[in-house]
């Protein structure tokens, strides 16, 4: 694949994996991205994983022929990137890796001795001259790991973004790039908003025309598009107007509550409904809809004197992704000692900026005339201010 006359892409398909990080399901694989910079001086950018050293150094010699490479340029150390350094520098011993300082240490970390004498450390600002190519180098610490780089070339307006504007899928996948983009963003890179924040800020004085990240397609138009959604998702804003309803059901009364909620406000003309069964639904997916909406609604049952184990996994996973930001509803089943609200409440209380709906919903073993009039009037709160 060719980006410019001088930049070539050398990456790879992963057809493999079931499990991407050993917990985010990848049905259409992954790719790992890996490029080019042919000038009078000669740049590789990052590895790949090692299942596919072996295809990527083929491809990379198909790409170089008879030239030696110049620089090896790591822009991130997690392994699904760094894994053949190594295997590089048997092949191109005389190359020059370029890298941050802490990525240098985690080389000697993961390979447990330094890889190669040639090198050159960079920091925020330092640049790089290949002859007509000149390369800019930004600190991105903690999108989504501290040695993270990303790349400018002068020339050719590409930004390099290491894992930044990745995606689940391989690129011989065709499938809609926001869906997966966004589940990757929140599950991985999700945690680290005030980071990409940071980032994005200093790309916003570049000329960007094309992206190039480790992970899914090559972004070259509409860049906008792609660029105002990581700003939603990292400034933790709202994308979809509309309700999520999040639910755990042990004997189908709390789903049978759940689901007559999302058949009211789609009566009320509520924009959007989404609705989850957290115990049988792909938890990323589930975690990637609650950030997605501004309102979410938690009904789960009381479990071992707290809550479903599913619940209380999913909350969780919200926490830790630093959510907030929005409007937050209850509903609770117990049929002798209901703790659920208090508790799903406790579990997020480190959330900033979180507003409870006033109206919740007690559900007492299953729905009676009193639980269903709780139903209806939390079906008007949550509608009241977008709801027809």
């Amino acid at each position: 694949m060719e980006i410019s006359n001088a930049i070539k892409y050398v990456g790879v398909n992963d057809h493999n994996i079931d499990l991407f990080e050993g917990q985010y399901i990848v049905e259409n694989g992954m790719a790992y991205n890996s490029y080019v910079i042919l000038d009078e001086k000669t740049a590789v950018l990052d590895t790949v994983d090692i299942g596919f050293t072996g295809e990527w150094l083929s491809n990379l010699k198909t790409v170089l022929g008879s030239r030696q490479p110049d620089y090896l340029i790591v822009q991130h150390m997690e392994p699904d990137h760094s894994a053949s350094i190594a295997s590089f520098t048997e092949a191109y011993p005389d190359t020059i890796i370029v890298a941050s300082a802490t990525a240098f240490n985690m080389m000697k970390q993961f390979f447990g001795a330094d890889l190669s004498s040639e090198r050159l450390v960079i920091k925020d600002g330092d640049t790089l001259s290949l002859g007509s190519h000149t390369l800019t180098f930004l600190a991105a610490p903690m999108v989504h790991w501290p040695e993270v780089m990303v790349t400018y070339d002068i020339l050719d307006k590409v930004l390099f973004s290491a894992d930044a504007f990745g995606k689940f899928g391989a690129l011989d996948v065709d499938e809609d790039w926001a869906c997966e983009a966004r589940r990757y963003y929140i599950g991985i890179v999700g945690k680290y908003g005030m980071q990409v924040q940071n980032l994005l800020k200093k790309v916003s004085a570049l000329d960007i025309q094309t992206i190039c990240p480790l992970h899914g397609p090559i972004l070259k138009e509409n860049l906008g598009y792609y660029l105002n959604l990581y700003q939603i998702w990292s400034s933790y804003s709202v994308e979809t107007e509309g309700v999520f309803i999040a639910y755990t059901s042990v004997y189908g009364h709390t789903k049978k509550a759940a689901e007559l909620l999302a058949d009211k406000l789609r009566t009320m003309g509520c924009p959007k409904v989404s609705i989850a069964d957290l115990a049988r639904e792909d938890m990323a997916e589930c975690v990637e809809d609650a950030f997605r909406y501004g309102n979410i609604v938690l009904a789960t049952t009381t479990y071992n004197a707290g809550i479903f184990p599913f619940m209380r996994e999913f909350i969780n996973h919200l926490t830790e992704r630093n959510f907030q930001n929005r409007t937050v509803a209850f509903i609770e089943n117990g049929s002798w000692a209901p703790t659920a609200i208090k508790t799903m409440k406790a579990l997020l209380e480190p959330c900033k900026n979180l507003t409870y709906i006033e109206n919740e919903v007690h559900i007492k073993s299953a729905l009676n005339e009193e639980s269903l009039a709780q139903l209806e009037e939390l079906a008007a709160e949550l509608g009241k201010e977008w709801c027809s």
